[in-house]
């Protein structure tokens, strides 16, 4: 059976263990002299354009297909010091002192992690396997694939009071809260009605992260990318 590495952060890893993650987005990448085809239907196909050669060309998932396993790189530590990193792929099973980053979330990446990259195979605790694989437009991603991508909605917090806040030279300073009561010190308030426009869907919460990831410029460029689901094999 195929099996590959896959890189997660700490986050999307705590997202998998609790089942909320199904699907990774990861940007196509390939040489400027290719560009993806589309057939008439306006659906994309894993065939690319080589302008160069001026014929089609294949270009297969580096994820893989149905069916192959995609083994989980994350942020770890492993003690004692001296473990051996070069004959790790040799050792049979995973060291009981090894821990992983995504179960400590407020520890920082500078605390003594090994960066993902450097994960070996045997030390990896989650396996994964491709059920589906795609291609699409960044921004065509609907709100249930954004939710398959852990990411969730989030209301507009509420109810939301407007009032005044008395100054030290007694002048009224205009204030918004959001709380189940309003504050002691707001002076005539009043509730407000719900403002949908505030609201965040899964989908948004979606391109907060990628941005924070890849930067704003990337949600804006739009680019292709292999949107892979799966489920997980174990533990």
């Amino acid at each position: 059976m195929t099996e590959r590495p896959i890189l997660f952060s700490a986050p999307m890893v705590r997202a998998i263990l609790a089942g909320t993650k199904t699907q990774t987005r990861r940007i196509i990448k390939c040489p400027a002299h290719y560009q993806i085809e589309e057939k008439d239907d306006g659906k994309p196909w894993p065939w690319m354009y080589d302008s160069e050669r001026d014929r089609d060309h294949f270009m297969p998932c580096p994820y893989g297909e149905p069916g192959t396993r995609l083994w989980v790189r994350e942020a770890f530590m492993h003690e004692p010091a001296d473990y051996c990193w070069e004959a790790s792929v040799s050792i049979p099973c995973r060291p009981a002192s090894t821990v992983y980053r995504a179960d400590f979330p407020d520890s920082k990446p500078g605390e003594g992690w090994k960066p993902s990259i450097h994960m070996p195979r045997n030390l990896s605790r989650i396996t994964l396997e491709i059920v589906d694989v795609r291609v699409e437009r960044l921004q065509d991603i609907s709100e249930a694939d954004a939710i398959a991508e852990g990411c969730v909605a989030r209301p507009f917090p509420g109810p939301w009071w407007q009032g005044y806040r008395r100054r030290e030279d007694g002048e009224l300073m205009h204030q918004q809260v959001v709380g189940d009561d309003p504050p002691a010190w707001m002076i005539e308030p009043h509730k407000m009605k719900h403002a949908a426009h505030l609201d965040r869907s899964a989908r948004d919460d979606f391109r907060s992260v990628w941005m924070q990831i890849n930067g704003a410029e990337s949600w804006e460029a739009n680019p292709w990318v292999w949107c892979v689901s799966f489920r997980r094999v174990t533990p």
